[in-house]
């Protein structure tokens, strides 16, 4: 039989197999498994996610035309109700594990924020994945509504979200950043909305050494400390000391902030600006807090490039495997472009593998050529020694 080390082999190589098999092996669940493993589970939803397939028939289909390479790919079978059952009954615990893992690798190759100051930075928001209620009934929102809502911190290293947290569309982001242990470092810069308004956690976050740059209340109550000097053509019209009044709100952060307002560009609508770091030029603040809107842009792009918005299955666990396997091809397409630092964006990186998934490329030299140089790249003995 004839060896294929298609893109989807090389791509499988880079998971930590033996790691991988041991997150299977705490869940139990490959027990009584004749034919279809956690692993075999992984591959064909994997395949799904970076091919864009949209239904169960649609995945026997594409795999079935390819069915001389199912054994370059571990798999002995494809059929569409054991791939449901899979989904519906094995942990999604495996796959955020497997997450995590993935994680960890592609963070050490991450470049760096472009931002000139060396605090890491990480911004927090969630997102709405809207579901059918009558399809998904466990997802009730709201009465007449279903949904579930991804939570995420971005770390603008590399843009890799760095905690990922999926819950009921009840769970306010709030909560979940209180609640799930959010990994903010000491000295970092984490960046929110006014949805994460809570007086008291800014003062946690303060006594554990992290700062932040928020969006104030417009009917923010304070008292005037001071002012800094504000720069010349910069659209910031204030930058003020305050300490907050009122009781409760005195109670919950005693200590000092610091507010700025600036002027939208185009609408010069005046926007307020909290932050407990009294040290950054308010220029560089206001630059922060205006990339904010990245972690919008990354919500956007899964939800525009993986399938997280239609699912393979009606269960709560296989609408959770199914997340989880698409943030997994998300860091591995991160960590494909850190390792062979290709000049294409994210987007063209992944219609590259999605048109060579099942064909004998390298990946290092398919990542090298341009679209027209594309047919030249094939290569009779691919090799990937840059990501071993």
């Amino acid at each position: 039989m004839p060896h294929y080390n298609t893109v989807m082999n090389q791509l499988l190589g880079l998971i930590p197999r033996h790691e991988f098999d041991r997150i299977v092996r705490e869940h139990q669940a490959d027990r009584n498994v004749k034919k279809f493993s956690c692993f075999q589970q992984l591959v064909v939803m994997l395949l799904a996610q970076l091919r864009g397939l949209d239904s169960l028939r649609e995945i026997e289909t594409a795999l079935g035309v390819h069915k001389s390479r199912w054994y370059h790919l571990g798999l002995k079978t494809v059929k569409r109700s054991t791939l449901a059952d899979a989904n519906s009954s094995r942990p999604w615990r495996i796959y955020e594990g497997l997450y995590y893992r993935l994680l960890e690798r592609c963070q050490s190759f991450a470049p760096r924020h472009r931002f000139k100051i060396p605090n890491p930075i990480v911004s927090m928001d969630a997102t709405m994945i809207n579901l059918c209620l009558s399809v998904f009934p466990w997802s009730n929102y709201q009465n007449t509504k279903g949904a579930v809502k991804l939570h995420c911190q971005l770390d603008y290293a590399g843009h890799l979200p760095t905690r990922v947290v999926v819950t009921t569309a009840r769970r306010h982001e709030l909560k979940v950043a209180q609640e799930e242990d959010f990994p903010l470092r000491p000295d970092s810069i984490a960046l929110f909305d006014r949805g994460f308004t809570d007086y008291a956690w800014y003062q946690h976050l303060t006594d554990h050494g992290v700062w932040f740059i928020t969006r104030a209340r417009k009917n923010i109550d304070y008292t005037l400390l001071g002012q800094h000097p504000l720069p010349e053509k910069s659209g910031i019209v204030a930058d003020e000391i305050i300490s907050l009044a009122g009781k409760k709100a005195q109670q919950d952060h005693p200590g000092p902030l610091r507010l700025l307002t600036v002027l939208e560009p185009r609408t010069l609508k005046p926007i307020g600006i909290l932050t407990n770091n009294f040290s950054l030029d308010a220029e560089i603040i206001a630059e922060l807090y205006k990339a904010r809107w990245e972690i919008e842009i990354f919500f956007k792009w899964i939800k525009q490039n993986l399938k997280i918005k239609s699912f393979l299955g009606t269960s709560k666990n296989a609408v959770l495997t199914q997340i989880w396997i698409a943030m997994c091809a998300y860091v591995l397409l991160c960590y494909i472009k850190f390792q062979s630092r290709s000049k294409h964006t994210l987007l063209e990186l992944s219609r590259l593998i999605r048109e060579t998934l099942l064909s004998p490329f390298s990946l290092v030299d398919l990542f090298r050529v341009t679209a027209k140089q594309l047919p030249m790249a094939r290569s009779p003995n691919p090799q990937l020694e840059l990501f071993a």
